[in-house]
């Protein structure tokens, strides 16, 4: 038993925009979804804005479980190619991952010249614009032709459909011919991407290692798309990392180094963004980019405070992390945007989050407060240690003042004097110097 809701069209944009496609989204309404459809329609409707497409009309239907042919009713899916037509379309965006099959029997229903697509291939469409460094490049082609292999045989089935004569046999022929020649194609760029991004990765590694090995603190920063993470690590880093009111504005991991109040250098990684529905080829593509998370030893989850729908957000990204193995890392969670909420609003939200963070990465408040934080976890499982450094070693005096936190310095007749935290893994390099006459 279906149940048809009434299709939304939108009237035209108050100023046009070169080469904006015209797109029509289709959402199915189910039991046991995790976000309302109309949230997870609006959220579409910004992913297709920010891949250039304007929504002209959006519709969804009530089903128990997807059709296996078409994912939408029979009866719904001529709906869509009239209104396809009506509206004149380019594109029609489904809120779900379609098979293979589903897409090519819905190709069938609309025009030649409209476009199916599902949120997977959108969201690839947006990476791939979006990715600036070659590994980018690279994650955002090997995801996009793992999705492409499977759908090969509906783009040559055309082929095999208009061959004259009939019988068995006739399936095969050009079509098959061409369809096998693809498959082997996309194969080998799927194997050779691979091989160049285990290159890429290997180097990567060995940069991950040497800040590893430098006993330096890693904080990742994770969250949603456009919860603005660049803004916080710009906020404060002073980097000049691009941020804008985009979905996915930024691909590629950024690393800058921060010096704490207390005099301590740790190091920020600004990740990708995470998504509902996040398909499962571009988690396994941005491996490499993930792996700053799972490095790290702290986690800032940055959580966009002004979304009307931050807890699905939160859910979605703690799934994410929980994929990665990153979910028994230290988690401090950032809400940020609180310059966007009124009075009660925001008394609200630090009510029920009292051990989170509520900052605004645009005016600073609440930086401070997340400062200590980090200097906190930073602090955590440092040791006090004592100890009286030699001149001719001036090279620890600089490393104490750059990895630990220092409580008192002396300048004393046979060195420096130092009572201060230490990191784990510093401490067999001070502790020759524990003792009043120290060790050269």
């Amino acid at each position: 038993m279906t149940e048809f809701h009434d299709v939304i069209q939108r009237g035209p944009k108050a100023v046009s925009e070169d080469v904006r496609e015209r797109a029509i989204l289709v959402g199915v309404d189910r039991p046991g979804l995790k976000w309302p459809v109309e949230s997870s329609l609006a959220e579409l409707e910004r992913l297709a804005d920010t891949a250039g497409a304007d929504t002209v009309a959006i519709t969804t239907q009530k089903l128990s479980s997807p059709n296996p042919r078409t994912f939408v009713g029979s009866g719904k899916a001529e709906e869509i190619a009239q209104l396809a037509r009506s509206c004149s379309a380019d594109l029609v965006i489904f809120d779900d991952e379609l098979s293979p099959s589903q897409q090519a029997n819905l190709e069938k229903v609309v025009d030649k010249d409209v476009k199916v697509i599902d949120r997977t291939a959108l969201i690839l469409d947006i990476f791939a614009l979006h990715a600036t460094s070659k590994e980018g490049r690279l994650q955002v082609r090997l995801a996009q032709n793992q999705y492409l292999y499977p759908r090969l045989r509906g783009m040559w089935a055309h082929l095999a459909s208009n061959r004259l004569g009939g019988g068995v046999g006739s399936r095969f022929g050009e079509g098959e011919s061409q369809l096998e020649v693809d498959r082997r194609m996309v194969r080998k760029r799927i194997t050779s991407i691979k091989r160049e991004l285990e290159h890429l990765g290997s180097v990567r590694s060995v940069q991950r290692e040497s800040r590893l090995t430098s006993g330096m603190f890693k904080v990742a920063l994770a969250g949603y798309t456009n919860a603005g993470k660049s803004s916080l690590l710009n906020h404060l880093t002073k980097a000049d990392v691009l941020s804008y009111d985009k979905l996915f504005a930024t691909l590629d991991s950024t690393t800058r180094r921060y010096k704490l109040p207390e005099g301590r250098e740790i190091t920020l990684t600004d990740t990708v963004g995470f998504i509902q529905k996040l398909p499962t080829t571009l988690v396994e593509a941005f491996k490499s980019t993930l792996d700053e998370i799972t490095g790290a030893d702290l986690i800032l989850h940055v959580i966009d405070s002004s979304s009307p729908e931050y807890d699905a957000q939160i859910l979605a990204v703690e799934e994410v992390l929980d994929q990665i193995k990153a979910h028994e890392i230290p988690c401090i969670r950032v809400f940020n945007k609180i310059d966007l909420l009124d009075g009660d609003n925001r008394a609200g939200l630090a009510a029920r989050h009292p051990h989170d963070v509520l900052v605004s990465s645009l005016t600073g408040e609440g930086i401070d407060t997340l400062v200590k934080r980090i200097e906190l976890a930073a602090s955590s499982a440092d040791a006090a240690m004592e100890v009286l450094i030699p001149y001719s070693k001036g090279k620890l005096v600089s490393i104490a003042h750059e990895r630990c936190r220092i409580i008192s310095e002396e300048h004393r007749e046979k060195g420096t004097y130092l009572s201060m935290m230490v990191p784990q893994a510093y401490r067999d390099m001070f502790e020759p110097y524990r003792n009043s006459e120290p060790t050269s």
